[in-house]
């Protein structure tokens, strides 16, 4: 296991800790109510810095799989019973895509908002890291689907609210993919002014988030998913 985390990057590092959790949780090794391990056992079993675990604390906080008390740590929370879930794969139509931009304008819109009057300087930090993932994915299409994905996401856990972060979890990346696929061919995510814009789009959602100005971030996301949607429907 340590060597693994050892070969891949922070945020590779976070999800194979946040995965190992995971299997203890649903394998009944930690218990509901019972407490995580410290940060420093996990940091030593595991062979990770303090951020990635939490940074991984943080992910499975997301998921409704723990709880965290200021000054007590990290309670086991207990299983849901179903999935809080959407099917990326119902989606298939131009229609259903347009849909999907709707209904991420009413999610989105209001997740961006929480995010910028709860965020912690954790959070905002792991929304400027994958702002700037996503600038560093150049020209790659499948790179940037990944990114693009990973920037809503964390807006999402910023909020504060698991359910936005589960539902675009549900979604994945193919709520990023379906739409590029509907794109007219001089809006494809190979045009460096497409790209250009999509960039500060996105800083201006970050920017809103980070000076904790609500009105603003709701403001700047439903700019860009509406944007999305406009150049969709050309």
């Amino acid at each position: 296991m340590n060597e693994q985390l050892d070969r891949e990057g922070g945020r590779g590092l976070a999800h194979e800790l946040v995965e190992r959790l995971k299997e203890r949780i649903l394998a009944g090794e930690l218990e509901p109510g019972s407490k995580l391990p410290a940060e420093s056992s996990l940091t030593a079993e595991f062979g990770v810095s303090r951020t990635v675990v939490r940074e991984s604390i943080s992910r499975l906080q997301a998921a409704g799989l723990v709880e965290t008390f200021q000054g007590r740590g990290s309670f086991v929370l207990a299983l849901p019973a179903h999935e809080f879930s959407l099917d990326a794969s119902r989606i298939r139509s131009h229609r259903d895509v347009l849909d999907l931009l709707d209904f991420r304008i009413g999610l989105e819109v209001e997740a961006a908002g929480l995010a910028a009057g709860r965020r912690t300087e954790h959070q905002l930090k792991a929304i400027a890291r994958a702002l700037t993932d996503f600038r560093r994915a150049g020209q790659d299409p499948g790179k940037l689907v990944a990114a693009d994905f990973a920037f809503h996401l964390k807006v999402a856990v910023a909020s504060g609210n698991r359910f936005y972060s589960e539902l675009l979890d549900s979604l994945g990346p193919m709520m990023i993919m379906l739409p590029r696929t509907r794109l007219d061919p001089s809006y494809s995510p190979a045009d460096a002014s497409h790209f250009t814009r999509v960039i500060a789009e996105h800083e201006n959602i970050y920017d809103a988030i980070a000076r904790s100005d609500p009105e603003g971030a709701r403001a700047a996301a439903r700019v860009h998913l509406s944007n999305t949607r406009h150049r969709l429907q050309k």
